[in-house]
This record gives structure tokens, sequence and C-alpha cells, in this order.
């Protein structure tokens, strides 16, 4: 039960995100002094719906998403002859961008209104390279019993005789950032002679020459049965700093800084899904499923029942943050029918009329739209196409977090 009410919650605040993305608009529209005629949530039938003042409200029978209708978005709108001066295409660039700015910076804001409640609740995961500090500093083992267990050792640390302290943050290991503590301890575990450590201690950076000393290790083979292994050791304790937390005042700082990263993580998410493709047909296909792949909103719901299944409702709203950024990132691609591919257009024939103005030449007349179509096709089909990539990769082979 607690499954089923998961999907649907996860589901309803799918359609609210892309309700308040078209409320965006629809704000900046109106405020712009532009018609906004229809403003919906849900496609198909209409169930319901109310006029207030020139703009009709309504809901209709198919939940996947929503939409709002301005007057003149393009030289090819049907309009009557008292809107024809405010159809969109005819407004000043810069209320054109802000409309269409708005939308996906209502995804921005209802996401980072999430990052403020999540830090709040449960606090707010380390995106990126993880904070890695010392915990102990003290003899190295030089092996270790058949379950894994270190033997007893005595003697000085060559971690604490480099000067090492207990609490310094490691940044890097011979110049290079580590990324979180199995980073690190692989790094000095392929090392043979000595690691060069830089840390940070009281704000101040300095690095350390540490020697290495040459180990057994148990490692875990396939078939889960471990086979020792000679490696190199420090004798230091780390401590990975994997979530942060805040009370009232500090969460906003917090939120902030998260709200970056975010920003930083969708980026490179946006640049890689091409090369996703791959790993989705691969997936479909039996291969397995690389938890770094996208997910349909099938997927994403799927995944948010799971969450509230276990309780775990950070997780649940961490998953709706991803979904809004990505949303809100992906629509300011420059291809149309994207918001981005409007924005482009714009911007363009402002470009457009400030060279011809140089040269003395009139204003010409708005993108011929129809001329873009074989291009925003050619979008769309692929949109749909990796859709239902996604879709039947969530189904037939689902990403497992839990």
């Amino acid at each position: 039960m607690s499954f089923a009410l998961g999907v649907a919650l996860f589901a309803l605040a799918l359609l609210i995100s892309i309700a308040w993305h078209e409320l965006g608009h629809m704000w900046a529209a109106q405020a712009t002094g532009m018609k906004v005629r229809r403003y919906f949530v849900g496609f198909g039938p209409t169930l319901w719906s109310t006029r207030r003042g020139e703009t009709e409200y309504g809901l209709k029978a198919v939940p996947l998403g929503g939409f709002c209708d301005i007057a003149g978005m393009t030289p090819y709108d049907q309009l009557a002859e008292e809107d024809r001066e405010r159809a969109m295409y005819k407004q000043a660039t810069w209320k054109r961008v802000l409309v269409l700015l708005a939308g996906p910076a209502q995804n921005f804001v209802f996401a980072f209104a999430l990052v403020v409640v999540l830090g709040l609740g449960w606090g707010l995961p380390v995106l990126g390279d993880a904070p890695v500090h010392a915990t102990s500093v003290g003899c190295v083992a030089p092996s270790t019993l058949p379950d894994g267990k270190l033997v007893d050792c005595t003697g000085p640390a060559p971690a604490a005789a480099a000067g090492l302290r207990s609490g310094d943050r490691i940044l890097a290991v011979d110049g290079q950032t580590v990324s979180g503590s199995t980073d690190l301890i692989t790094r000095v575990q392929e090392s043979t002679d000595s690691v060069r450590l830089t840390i940070e201690r009281d704000g101040a950076r300095q690095d350390l020459t540490v020697p290495v000393t040459q180990v057994q290790r148990m490692t875990r083979n396939p078939d889960k049965t471990l086979s020792p292994v000679t490696v190199g050791a420090i004798g230091v304790g780390l401590e990975q700093t994997t979530e942060n937390h805040y009370n009232a005042l500090t969460v906003w700082g917090g939120a902030a800084s998260f709200t970056g990263d975010m920003f930083t993580e969708t980026y490179k998410a946006l640049i890689a899904l091409p090369s996703k493709i791959d790993d989705l047909w691969t997936a479909v296909t039996g291969g397995e499923r690389a938890v770094d792949t996208p997910v349909s909103v099938w997927g994403a719901s799927v995944t948010g029942g799971q969450a509230v299944e276990r309780g775990y409702w950070d997780v649940f709203l961490l998953l709706l943050i991803s979904v809004n950024f990505f949303l809100g990132a992906f629509n300011l691609v420059p291809l149309l029918p994207l918001d981005g591919g409007h924005i482009a257009i714009a911007l363009y024939e402002r470009l457009r009329d400030a060279v011809r103005g140089w040269f003395g030449k009139a204003k010409a007349g708005p993108v011929d739209y129809y001329k873009l179509l074989p291009l925003t096709y050619a979008v769309v089909a692929v949109m749909g196409a990796f859709m239902v990539l996604t879709l039947t990769a969530d189904i037939v082979n689902p990403i497992q977090i839990f």
C-alpha cells in the first residue's frame, strides 16, 4: 500500500512541477501585457474549466503535463483582431525572453524550496568530491587474518612521522584531487615508494611526503571469497563527510551552495545524455543497467514509491529536486520546441535587426517557423525515441538503488 501511495505521490509531484513551470510562463506573460488565453493542467478532453478575466483555467483528462496558451507565440497563430498588437512575437525581445525563462525559473525556485526542506529535515548530501578527514594516525598492521581482520601492530605510523594529524582534511594525493575515502585508499594502495598528501589544517594548506609501507591485505573475489594481495599503507583512519546538517539560520547558505552544485551536476548530466543511449540499449538487450543512466517518468515514480515504502522521504525529495533541476535545464536547450529554442529565435531576431540597422536597413520580419519545421520534427522524433528507450529500460531492467 505504501509503495502505491509513494508512486502516486511522486507522479502527482511531477504533475505539480510541470503545472508550476507553466504558471511561470503565464504570470510573466500577464505581467508584461501579453494575453494568456488558456492555462490547463493535463491534456485531452476538458474535465472542468472556468474563466477569470481573459484567461480560461481548467483541468483535462490526461494528467501527463499542462500548457499555457499565450496569444501569438508564433506568427502563424490564429489571432482575434483585438489581440494582434498584443501578440507575443511582436513584443520587445526582453519581454519574450523573460516569459520564456520564467517557466524553467519556476522549476529552479521549486527545487530550491525543496532543498531547504531537505536541509532542515534530513540534511543535504555532499555532491561531487566528498571531504575526507584523518580520524586516527597509528601503526601499520603488516598483514590480516584469514577473515580480513588486521593483526596487532606496534611502532610508529608513517603518516604520523610525516606530520599528519587527526582532524586534517586530505585534499589530494600526488597533486590529484581525491573524490572520497575509497579513491584515497586506492591511490595509496597502488603506491610502492611514497605519496605526497595535500592537506588542509586550520584553514591553511600544506604538502606532506608520506612513506608507503607494503603490507598484506585481503581482497574479495567475484565469487565472494577472500585472497591475499600486497598493497601500500600509511597508517591512517579516514572519515568521509557524505552529508551536511543545518538549522533554520544556516540552511540558507547550505541550500545556496547545494543548489550551485546541483546546477553543475545537472549540466554534466545534460552534456553526457547522448553517451547514455548505448548504456540504455545495453540495459534493454539484457546487459547490466548502470545506476547513472536516465530514467523515464515511470521509472522515477517507481523509485519514489520504493523510497516511501522504506521510509526514505529524504530520497523521495532528493529525486524530486533532481527532476526539477533537469526539467528546468533541459527546457533551456536552444532547440525547438523547447523554451530555449524560442529564446534563441528571439535573440537571433534582435541581433539580426541590430546588424541590419548598422547598414541602414529596416528591421526584417519574424523568423519563418515553417522553415524550421524539419529540424523541429527531428528534435521531437529523437526526444520521443529517447523517452521510449528509457521507459523500456525502466520496465524490463529497472535501476535498483535499494
